[in-house]
């Protein structure tokens, strides 16, 4: 029972760690473009 517990949690880790550096990129893109946005509204640009 304990060794399930055990692999559940490292499986679900591995899974998560690999699926995070796409995550972090798309947050990141996600973030400039609110900045962009913002910075345009400041600017008066479109």
């Amino acid at each position: 029972m304990v060794r399930k517990v055990i692999f559940s949690v490292a499986l679900t880790g591995m899974m998560l760690g690999m699926t995070a550096c796409k995550t972090v990129k798309g947050l990141g893109g996600d973030i400039q473009s609110v900045g962009q946005a913002g910075s345009d509204v400041i600017h008066g640009r479109k």
